[in-house]
């Protein structure tokens, strides 16, 4: 399949493999025609907002790619196998992969897509569970989502460093999907739905919460369950979830002027300023004081610069 355009054109005309069934796009376009050596190039991405009628087929694809459904539903059928779609699913695809992608006529697909190539393409898509024909979900939603709308950014800008940035974007990408998979549906997903419940507890009760026992109970569940849940979904414990939740919170607190250090650990839920301090300080690399002290000499360092501008604007 030959593309009908040069590296670096984004709006004369469009490659052969664009579906002709969209009403709205954004998309970029880096180089059609990659060299075969290099390890990993993405070659175009962009946003669709595809007609009612939208329906695209295909029994092959010069790259390797990733599509993303924001909003809308439909269904995609790869390797003779029918997946639905809906917002926060997201499906793969590449040389030798048949696919066929169609809309809801009354609810109208809009999705993201990213076309690449390399010779560390495939183990890209392997990294994050969406090998060549397969469908995955996300949660939230929306998780990719800003690194999409950033890939269609640097795309646009065809400058020298597009290329390199647009590869590491997709790389980002990767990390993020990885980080944010959650099952299609069956047993598994009544395991995930109840990961969400606890985190979600967790998140809303992070400075009154201190003890594992304390989220197993408040979530009626036994405390190994709640860890394999964690460790399934989260790659950590539901207590290192909490205290990270719990330190952020610490960190912010002290980023502001006359807060004592104490204060910050019984708000945090810590009896104990020692123990908060050592939390604080595994987590940071800092110790609170430390912190406090790092981030107000920097605030007074731009009040500083601040006052100093001003004074050479008069």
């Amino acid at each position: 399949m030959k593309a009908q355009f040069r590296s670096g054109k984004t709006n004369e005309t469009t490659p052969e493999f664009f579906s002709a069934d969209v009403a709205v796009a954004r998309r970029f376009y880096l180089d059609l025609n990659p060299p075969k050596n290099r390890q990993l190039v993405v070659v175009c991405g962009g946003l669709e907002h595809c007609t009612p009628d939208y329906a695209i087929r295909r029994e092959t694809f010069p790259f390797f790619s990733i599509e993303f459904v924001a909003r809308g539903r439909g269904e995609v059928k790869l390797k003779g196998r029918s997946y639905p779609l809906q917002p926060g699913h997201l499906f793969s695809y590449g040389p030798g992969t048949p696919h066929y992608i169609t809309g809801d006529a009354a609810d109208p697909l809009i999705k993201y897509f990213v076309d690449f190539t390399g010779t560390r393409a495939a183990r890209l898509l392997r990294s994050c569970g969406l090998s060549p024909g397969r469908v995955s979900k996300v949660f939230p939603a929306n998780a990719p989502q800003p690194l999409f709308d950033e890939l269609i950014r640097s795309g646009l800008r065809v400058r020298r460093e597009s290329s390199e940035l647009c590869a590491k974007l997709l790389e980002c990408l990767a990390l993020r999907i990885a980080g944010a998979r959650a099952p299609l549906k069956g047993v598994e997903s009544l395991a995930f739905t109840t990961y969400q419940q606890c985190r979600q507890h967790i998140e809303r009760h992070s400075l009154r919460l201190r003890t594992l026992e304390q989220i197993a109970n408040e979530c009626h569940i036994n405390n190994a369950y709640l860890c394999r849940l964690f460790r399934r979904y989260d790659n950590q414990s539901p207590y290192q979830y909490l205290l990270r939740l719990k330190m952020n919170f610490a960190a912010e607190r002290l980023e502001q002027p006359g807060v004592l250090v104490k204060q910050v650990a019984e708000e945090s839920g810590f009896a104990d300023p020692f123990h908060f301090s050592r939390i604080f300080t595994s987590v940071f690399g800092l110790s609170p004081t430390l912190f406090r002290g790092q981030r107000h000499q920097q605030g007074d360092t731009r009040q500083t610069h601040a006052a100093l501008t001003e004074r050479l604007s008069r």
